[in-house]
């Protein structure tokens, strides 16, 4: 799952009620946006508390993982992809796992799975 997908289940939104309590995996690089996002937005102990828990799913990621990302960004840089979510794409791809995300610019790719 990408940093979108990640905030709207931690939060628990409605649109996300099908994931919740599904087992999910996602790569540090999400997790690290999501820490991010509810450091910001809610303090540290808000962000300890959402986001902590998920670094004990997230999948290894090897320097090929990061280069084949880096290179679909490349191929999409119109679309104005985050490398993070870049990774968490190519890590989905390369396990098998059909990447959960909200952002409208991976709509209609492939291995995609879109909730909004």
């Amino acid at each position: 799952m990408d940093t979108y997908a990640i905030y709207e289940i931690v939060s628990g939104s409605p649109n996300y009620r099908r994931y919740w309590g599904s087992e999910t995996t996602t790569s540090i690089f999400n997790i690290t946006e999501a820490y991010y996002i509810f450091l910001r937005e809610f303090g540290e102990e808000t962000a300890d508390e959402k986001t902590i828990p998920l670094f004990i799913n997230s999948l290894p990621i090897r320097a090929l993982t990061v280069k084949e990302a880096m290179k679909f960004r490349l191929a999409h840089k119109k679309k104005d992809l985050s490398y993070a979510d870049c990774i968490g794409y190519q890590l989905a791809k390369e396990n098998g796992f059909r990447f959960l995300t909200g952002d409208i610019q991976f709509k209609g790719l492939p291995n995609v799975e879109f909730a909004r």
